[in-house]
Protein backbone atom coordinates (compact mmCIF):
# COMPACT_ATOMS: atom_id res chain seq x y z
CA UNK A 1 0.00 0.00 0.00
CA UNK A 2 1.74 3.37 -1.21
CA UNK A 3 -0.04 5.14 1.61
CA UNK A 4 1.59 2.73 4.46
CA UNK A 5 5.25 2.90 2.87
CA UNK A 6 4.98 6.95 3.07
CA UNK A 7 3.75 6.78 6.30
CA UNK A 8 6.40 4.44 7.11
CA UNK A 9 9.16 6.63 5.49
CA UNK A 10 8.26 9.38 7.13
CA UNK A 11 8.79 7.89 10.70
CA UNK A 12 12.58 7.01 9.40
CA UNK A 13 12.17 3.41 8.09
CA UNK A 14 14.63 2.45 5.17
CA UNK A 15 13.33 1.52 2.37
CA UNK A 16 14.67 -1.81 2.66
CA UNK A 17 13.20 -2.54 5.85
CA UNK A 18 9.65 -1.60 4.41
CA UNK A 19 8.93 -4.69 2.86
CA UNK A 20 9.87 -6.86 6.03
CA UNK A 21 7.38 -4.63 7.93
CA UNK A 22 4.62 -5.41 5.40
CA UNK A 23 5.16 -9.31 5.90
CA UNK A 24 5.46 -9.18 9.67
CA UNK A 25 1.64 -7.10 9.13
CA UNK A 26 -0.02 -9.67 7.10
CA UNK A 27 1.45 -12.57 8.90
CA UNK A 28 -0.14 -11.43 11.85
CA UNK A 29 -2.98 -10.26 10.36
CA UNK A 30 -3.35 -13.24 9.00
CA UNK A 31 -2.06 -15.72 11.80
CA UNK A 32 -3.97 -17.24 14.80
CA UNK A 33 -1.59 -16.13 17.93
CA UNK A 34 -2.93 -13.38 20.23
CA UNK A 35 -2.26 -9.73 18.97
CA UNK A 36 -3.80 -8.56 22.20
CA UNK A 37 -0.80 -9.98 24.25
CA UNK A 38 1.17 -7.40 25.57
CA UNK A 39 4.51 -6.46 23.90
CA UNK A 40 3.62 -8.86 20.10
CA UNK A 41 6.12 -8.17 17.86
CA UNK A 42 4.39 -5.85 15.19
CA UNK A 43 4.32 -3.07 17.54
CA UNK A 44 8.04 -3.43 18.34
CA UNK A 45 8.95 -3.07 15.30
CA UNK A 46 6.98 0.13 14.92
CA UNK A 47 7.94 2.76 17.40
CA UNK A 48 6.02 5.83 17.28
CA UNK A 49 7.34 9.53 16.73
CA UNK A 50 4.83 12.26 17.43
CA UNK A 51 3.70 14.21 15.06
CA UNK A 52 4.54 17.57 14.24
CA UNK A 53 2.82 20.33 16.52
CA UNK A 54 -0.24 22.01 14.85
CA UNK A 55 -1.42 19.25 13.20
CA UNK A 56 -4.66 18.57 13.23
CA UNK A 57 -6.83 16.36 15.64
CA UNK A 58 -6.70 12.32 14.80
CA UNK A 59 -9.60 10.77 16.73
CA UNK A 60 -11.35 7.50 16.66
CA UNK A 61 -15.08 7.03 17.34
CA UNK A 62 -16.08 3.12 18.38
CA UNK A 63 -19.65 2.41 19.70
CA UNK A 64 -21.97 -0.26 19.02
CA UNK A 65 -23.23 -0.35 15.05
CA UNK A 66 -26.56 2.36 15.28
CA UNK A 67 -25.38 3.94 18.05
CA UNK A 68 -24.57 7.57 16.22
CA UNK A 69 -20.94 7.32 15.41
CA UNK A 70 -21.62 8.83 11.92
CA UNK A 71 -24.16 11.49 13.23
CA UNK A 72 -21.43 12.85 15.90
CA UNK A 73 -17.88 12.27 13.96
CA UNK A 74 -19.44 14.47 11.21
CA UNK A 75 -21.08 16.99 13.43
CA UNK A 76 -17.32 17.32 14.86
CA UNK A 77 -15.18 16.50 11.23
CA UNK A 78 -17.05 20.04 10.23
CA UNK A 79 -16.39 21.78 13.38
CA UNK A 80 -12.70 21.07 13.67
CA UNK A 81 -12.53 21.16 9.72
CA UNK A 82 -11.21 17.47 9.37
CA UNK A 83 -11.96 14.33 7.36
CA UNK A 84 -14.79 12.17 8.90
CA UNK A 85 -13.82 8.72 7.41
CA UNK A 86 -16.58 6.16 7.95
CA UNK A 87 -15.52 2.51 7.64
CA UNK A 88 -19.29 1.78 7.12
CA UNK A 89 -19.10 4.25 4.23
CA UNK A 90 -16.03 3.16 2.39
CA UNK A 91 -17.78 -0.47 2.51
CA UNK A 92 -21.18 0.18 1.09
CA UNK A 93 -19.12 2.39 -1.51
CA UNK A 94 -17.40 -0.55 -2.37
CA UNK A 95 -20.97 -2.69 -2.60
CA UNK A 96 -22.41 -0.10 -4.96
CA UNK A 97 -18.76 -0.89 -7.74
CA UNK A 98 -18.55 -3.09 -10.05
CA UNK A 99 -15.60 -4.85 -8.50
CA UNK A 100 -15.28 -8.59 -7.65
CA UNK A 101 -15.13 -7.58 -3.97
CA UNK A 102 -18.84 -6.35 -4.09
CA UNK A 103 -20.71 -9.60 -4.00
CA UNK A 104 -18.38 -11.05 -1.11
CA UNK A 105 -19.31 -7.96 0.88
CA UNK A 106 -22.57 -8.09 0.26
CA UNK A 107 -23.25 -11.84 1.58
CA UNK A 108 -21.05 -11.01 4.81
CA UNK A 109 -23.34 -7.66 5.24
CA UNK A 110 -26.37 -9.43 4.31
CA UNK A 111 -25.81 -11.84 6.94
CA UNK A 112 -24.89 -9.54 9.41
CA UNK A 113 -21.03 -10.77 10.00
CA UNK A 114 -18.43 -7.91 10.59
CA UNK A 115 -15.74 -7.63 7.40
CA UNK A 116 -12.52 -9.05 7.60
CA UNK A 117 -9.54 -6.91 8.48
CA UNK A 118 -7.87 -7.39 5.54
CA UNK A 119 -10.36 -5.94 3.71
CA UNK A 120 -11.35 -3.02 5.98
CA UNK A 121 -7.97 -2.46 5.86
CA UNK A 122 -7.33 -2.03 1.99
CA UNK A 123 -10.29 -0.08 1.68
CA UNK A 124 -8.89 2.46 4.94
CA UNK A 125 -5.86 2.38 2.64
CA UNK A 126 -6.80 3.26 -0.11
CA UNK A 127 -9.22 6.24 1.16
CA UNK A 128 -6.17 7.62 3.25
CA UNK A 129 -3.85 8.15 0.07
CA UNK A 130 -6.43 9.32 -1.63
CA UNK A 131 -6.64 11.99 1.13
CA UNK A 132 -3.04 12.74 1.50
CA UNK A 133 -3.02 13.24 -2.39
CA UNK A 134 -5.47 16.29 -1.69
CA UNK A 135 -3.79 17.43 0.84
CA UNK A 136 -5.57 16.59 4.11
CA UNK A 137 -4.78 16.90 7.27
CA UNK A 138 -6.14 14.99 10.37
CA UNK A 139 -8.85 12.94 10.50
CA UNK A 140 -11.88 11.29 12.73
CA UNK A 141 -12.27 7.84 12.03
CA UNK A 142 -15.68 6.27 12.24
CA UNK A 143 -15.86 2.51 12.82
CA UNK A 144 -12.49 1.05 12.59
CA UNK A 145 -10.31 -0.07 14.56
CA UNK A 146 -12.85 -2.99 15.54
CA UNK A 147 -9.98 -5.38 16.34
CA UNK A 148 -6.97 -5.93 18.22
CA UNK A 149 -5.32 -6.39 15.08
CA UNK A 150 -6.69 -3.24 13.52
CA UNK A 151 -5.54 -1.24 16.35
CA UNK A 152 -2.15 -2.40 16.58
CA UNK A 153 -1.51 -1.79 12.63
CA UNK A 154 -2.84 1.67 13.04
CA UNK A 155 -0.99 2.65 15.94
CA UNK A 156 1.79 1.59 14.30
CA UNK A 157 1.98 3.69 11.24
CA UNK A 158 0.37 7.09 12.88
CA UNK A 159 -0.69 8.77 16.22
CA UNK A 160 -4.68 8.51 17.63
CA UNK A 161 -4.74 11.05 20.09
CA UNK A 162 -8.28 10.54 21.26
CA UNK A 163 -10.65 7.66 21.26
CA UNK A 164 -14.44 8.32 21.80
CA UNK A 165 -16.82 5.57 22.95
CA UNK A 166 -20.42 5.79 22.36
CA UNK A 167 -22.48 3.96 24.39
CA UNK A 168 -25.98 3.93 24.59
CA UNK A 169 -28.83 1.74 26.40
CA UNK A 170 -29.44 -1.44 24.72
CA UNK A 171 -33.40 -1.34 24.10
CA UNK A 172 -33.08 2.24 23.05
CA UNK A 173 -30.08 0.77 20.62
CA UNK A 174 -32.75 -1.60 19.29
CA UNK A 175 -35.20 0.88 18.53
CA UNK A 176 -33.03 3.34 16.91
CA UNK A 177 -31.55 0.69 14.43
CA UNK A 178 -34.95 -0.29 13.46
CA UNK A 179 -36.08 3.06 12.57
CA UNK A 180 -33.15 4.00 10.27
CA UNK A 181 -34.75 4.61 6.81
CA UNK A 182 -32.45 5.84 3.54
CA UNK A 183 -34.03 8.33 1.19
CA UNK A 184 -33.58 6.22 -2.23
CA UNK A 185 -33.47 9.88 -4.19
CA UNK A 186 -31.00 11.35 -2.86
CA UNK A 187 -28.93 9.06 -0.07
CA UNK A 188 -30.01 11.04 3.47
CA UNK A 189 -30.02 9.15 6.51
CA UNK A 190 -32.94 9.44 9.00
CA UNK A 191 -34.74 7.70 11.87
CA UNK A 192 -38.75 7.35 12.07
CA UNK A 193 -38.52 5.85 15.90
CA UNK A 194 -39.33 7.61 18.80
CA UNK A 195 -37.61 6.21 21.31
CA UNK A 196 -39.64 6.94 25.14
CA UNK A 197 -38.06 4.80 27.87
CA UNK A 198 -38.99 5.01 31.29
CA UNK A 199 -37.24 4.33 34.48
CA UNK A 200 -38.63 2.38 36.99
CA UNK A 201 -36.07 2.88 39.55
CA UNK A 202 -35.79 6.75 39.91
CA UNK A 203 -33.12 7.14 37.27
CA UNK A 204 -33.85 9.50 34.25
CA UNK A 205 -35.49 8.29 31.49
CA UNK A 206 -34.55 9.15 28.46
CA UNK A 207 -35.85 10.55 25.10
CA UNK A 208 -34.82 10.06 21.57
CA UNK A 209 -37.44 12.36 19.01
CA UNK A 210 -37.42 10.99 15.32
CA UNK A 211 -35.07 12.67 12.73
CA UNK A 212 -38.22 12.77 10.12
CA UNK A 213 -37.32 13.46 6.17
CA UNK A 214 -38.36 16.57 4.56
CA UNK A 215 -41.75 16.09 2.70
CA UNK A 216 -40.35 15.46 -0.32
CA UNK A 217 -38.40 12.70 1.23
CA UNK A 218 -41.17 11.03 3.06
CA UNK A 219 -42.69 8.78 0.24
CA UNK A 220 -38.98 7.48 -0.84
CA UNK A 221 -37.69 6.02 2.07
CA UNK A 222 -36.02 2.46 2.00
CA UNK A 223 -35.11 0.40 5.12
CA UNK A 224 -31.18 -0.76 4.58
CA UNK A 225 -31.52 -4.68 4.01
CA UNK A 226 -29.82 -5.65 7.10
CA UNK A 227 -31.79 -3.56 9.32
CA UNK A 228 -33.67 -6.29 10.39
CA UNK A 229 -34.15 -7.75 14.53
CA UNK A 230 -32.17 -10.93 13.65
CA UNK A 231 -29.59 -9.45 12.42
CA UNK A 232 -28.84 -6.04 14.40
CA UNK A 233 -29.32 -8.57 17.32
CA UNK A 234 -26.52 -10.65 15.70
CA UNK A 235 -24.26 -7.53 14.75
CA UNK A 236 -24.67 -6.41 18.26
CA UNK A 237 -23.60 -9.36 19.50
CA UNK A 238 -20.84 -9.67 17.26
CA UNK A 239 -19.50 -6.29 18.41
CA UNK A 240 -19.84 -6.34 22.25
CA UNK A 241 -17.59 -9.63 22.11
CA UNK A 242 -15.12 -7.91 19.97
CA UNK A 243 -15.15 -4.68 21.45
CA UNK A 244 -14.04 -4.97 25.20
CA UNK A 245 -10.02 -5.62 23.92
CA UNK A 246 -10.08 -2.51 21.47
CA UNK A 247 -11.52 -0.58 24.53
CA UNK A 248 -9.03 -1.80 27.18
CA UNK A 249 -5.91 -1.19 24.74
CA UNK A 250 -6.85 2.74 24.67
CA UNK A 251 -8.09 2.48 27.97
CA UNK A 252 -4.48 1.38 29.06
CA UNK A 253 -3.03 3.71 27.31
CA UNK A 254 -5.02 6.79 28.56
CA UNK A 255 -6.56 7.55 25.49
CA UNK A 256 -10.43 6.10 25.99
CA UNK A 257 -13.54 8.62 26.83
CA UNK A 258 -16.38 7.07 27.92
CA UNK A 259 -19.11 8.76 26.45
CA UNK A 260 -23.38 7.61 28.11
CA UNK A 261 -25.73 9.67 25.36
CA UNK A 262 -28.10 10.73 27.74
CA UNK A 263 -30.81 11.45 24.76
CA UNK A 264 -31.08 12.52 21.38
CA UNK A 265 -28.62 15.18 18.99
CA UNK A 266 -30.40 18.51 21.42
CA UNK A 267 -29.56 16.45 24.69
CA UNK A 268 -26.51 15.11 23.76
CA UNK A 269 -24.06 17.27 21.72
CA UNK A 270 -23.37 19.94 24.18
CA UNK A 271 -22.86 17.55 26.81
CA UNK A 272 -20.56 15.60 24.36
CA UNK A 273 -19.05 19.01 23.14
CA UNK A 274 -18.79 19.92 27.00
CA UNK A 275 -16.70 16.60 27.65
CA UNK A 276 -13.84 17.26 24.72
CA UNK A 277 -13.24 20.93 26.01
CA UNK A 278 -15.03 21.85 23.08
CA UNK A 279 -18.33 23.84 24.27
CA UNK A 280 -16.78 27.15 23.91
CA UNK A 281 -15.28 26.46 20.52
CA UNK A 282 -16.03 30.02 18.36
CA UNK A 283 -17.62 27.83 15.56
CA UNK A 284 -19.98 25.74 17.79
CA UNK A 285 -23.70 26.81 16.70
CA UNK A 286 -22.82 26.20 13.38
CA UNK A 287 -21.70 22.88 13.50
CA UNK A 288 -24.75 21.96 15.01
CA UNK A 289 -27.35 23.60 13.06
Amino acid sequence: MAVLNRLLRQRGFTSSSIPYIHRTLYSCLNSGFDLGAPASLNCELLPLRRSPKGRNVQWVFLGCPGVGKGTYASRLSNLLGVPHISTGDLVREELSSQDPLASELANIVNQGKLVSDEIIINLLSKRLEAGEAKGESGFILDGFPRTIRQAEILEGVTDIDLVINLKLREEALLAKCLGRRICSECGGNYNVACIDLKSDDGSPGMYMAPLLPPPHCMSKLITRSDDTEEVIKERLRIYNEMSRPVEEFYRSRGKLLEFDLPGGIPESWPKLLQALNLDNHEDTESAAA
